[in-house]
């Protein structure tokens, strides 16, 4: 059971970081990844679609005999975890417990933020995690509907790019809020700018470490960790994988040997 693959999955290539956190935390672990590259972005996805895309990547990870899946997509955690749960028999994470109880955790003054695709925003996933933990605390957030594509096509690099970033946290800016969830996986890639943005007296929680430590932590209670040998990764995409491998590049740091294309049976 050890040996056993992680599945994880996200609708493009912002779970990358959280891939790229777990290859840290736990190298001997076997990986596999799906990007749904061809229903990109679900920021902007009705529940409904959400759900049907993420059980159709969850059954295909579960096909492959994974020992655990990650959703590496807050838009999915917040959307389709509860029906993924009842569904899948193979144990699955989100990322939003984890990312808020790092806030909760992590806040000086009780004001938190959270910055996130407009779904994520809307379903008030954040919120709620938030509130359970801490009643008291004083919650503004931030929906930032195209940021997640921008920074796939590399614009957040470019002054039109560096424009919206910080039109998006002008209202945080404002509010005194101590600290920032990343709420989407891509926001990571950009945290250098966000933090720029914001000053260093707020505190950003990187979904991406968080997750990370709550896997290890899970697998290690259940004693599935992997200790034999340096771990496999194979990379799926459902559209255009030689793009998928192009753009990766920039988040990983290295380059990935292979991409497959693997169509999603909706």
């Amino acid at each position: 059971m050890n040996t056993r693959a992680i599945g994880i999955f996200d609708s493009g290539l912002g779970g990358l970081t959280i891939l790229k956190a777990i290859c840290r935390v736990l190298p001997k672990e076997n990986l596999i990844y799906f990007g749904d590259t061809v229903n990109m972005p679900y920021g902007a996805k009705s529940k409904k679609a959400v759900t049907r895309y993420s059980l159709a990547i969850a059954k295909f990870l579960e096909q492959q005999h994974v020992k655990l899946i990650i959703i590496a997509c807050n838009t999915a955690s917040a959307l389709a975890l509860p029906q993924l749960q009842k569904q899948i028999s193979v144990p699955i994470i989100g990322v939003i417990n984890p990312g808020a109880r790092a806030a909760a955790k992590a806040t000086r003054n009780g004001k938190v933020a959270v910055i996130a695709t407009e779904a994520t925003v809307q379903s008030k996933a954040y919120l709620r995690a938030l509130m359970r933990l801490q009643p008291k605390l004083h919650i503004i957030q931030q929906a930032c509907p195209i940021l997640a594509p921008l920074i796939e096509e590399g614009w957040v690099h470019k002054a039109a790019g560096q424009l919206i970033i910080g039109n998006y946290l002008k209202k945080i800016a404002k509010s005194g809020c101590d600290t920032v969830i990343l709420g989407c996986t891509h926001y990571p890639v950009i945290k250098h700018f966000i933090a720029r943005q914001l000053g260093k007296q707020v505190r950003l929680v990187d979904s991406a470490d968080v997750l990370a430590a709550e896997v290890k932590k899970q697998l290690t209670e259940q004693n599935q960790l992997n200790t034999r040998g340096h771990g496999r990764l194979k990379i799926y995409a459902s559209d255009d994988p030689l793009r998928f491998k192009r753009l990766a590049k920039h988040i990983l740091g290295r380059e990935l040997s292979k991409v497959s294309l693997k169509k999603l049976a909706l």
